[in-house]
């Protein structure tokens, strides 16, 4: 039986085009039918597909027609039913994030890739952090600090000069962003149940805001941050081409 497939594409020509060329040759069914959803587009899209459709069976297939493509297979039109049939699959967490802003209102986000907190005034952001409950540093001078997940690692937190993570390591970075004080500190390897906390000294002077894979909250007085296991995004991936073989020639480039 063939595999039921559903077409997502971003709003840009390249992905549109993209998108009715694929239907026309596959044909197409709705996301809510779908054993694989076809994301066309770069990796800000699968990102927003993935999120849109968590709650779903269907695994996600991404193919590039965006900029680094990092999360997305390599475009192509012929032989898509075969590359779906021989791809395989990768599963990861995202991150749960609660935000509390200095009026006291709370608000709730996932994140695949990482929560980051980053200043949000001229000064620099200081910062408390805590894990488990238990006080790690008590004034963490800096632009930003950030949590990641293993497959997060290569975005922003490798920009921040964070580690890179294997995909099946069950660990989160802690990753400062332009530490001032301590001024060499880079950060920390946590288990992936760790719960991280972040405390903002004097946000209204030093404001900060967090963000979850783009849902920003501005003015937060402190900042949880923990893996949310009861939700799995299942990738799909061109043999050979997979998460793990990516982050690992990542290393090397």
């Amino acid at each position: 039986m063939e595999q039921r497939i559903a077409f997502a594409a971003s709003d840009t020509a390249e992905a549109q085009r993209a998108r009715a060329s694929l239907e026309a040759r596959y044909g197409g069914v709705p996301v809510e039918s779908a054993d694989v959803i076809v994301a066309l587009g770069g990796d800000g899209f699968m990102l927003q597909t993935l999120h849109a459709t968590q709650e779903l069976p269907a695994a996600v297939y991404g193919m590039n027609c965006g900029t680094v493509g990092f999360l997305m297979n390599e475009f192509g039109e012929m032989g898509l039913r075969e590359r779906l049939a021989n791809a395989q699959e990768e599963v990861i967490n995202p991150l749960s994030m609660l935000a509390e802003t200095v009026e006291g209102a709370q608000h709730r986000a996932l994140a695949i890739n990482e929560v980051s907190l980053l200043r949000a005034g001229p000064q620099t952001a200081r910062l408390r952090i805590l894990v488990d409950g238990k006080l790690r540093m008590e004034d963490l001078v800096c632009d930003g600090a950030l949590v990641s997940t293993p497959a997060g690692s290569t975005a922003y937190n490798y920009s921040a000069h964070g580690p890179i993570l294997p995909i099946g390591s069950d660990v989160l970075a802690l990753t400062a962003v332009a530490a001032f004080r301590p001024r060499r500190w880079r950060g920390a390897l946590l288990p992936k149940t760790a719960q991280v906390r972040f405390e903002v000294h004097n946000p209204a002077k030093r404001p900060v805001m967090a963000d979850a894979d783009s849902r920003a909250v501005s003015n937060v007085a402190w900042v949880e941050v923990c893996s949310e296991p009861s939700i799995a995004h299942r990738l799909l991936f061109d043999p050979g081409h997979g998460l793990e073989e990516r982050l690992i020639r990542e290393q090397f480039a």
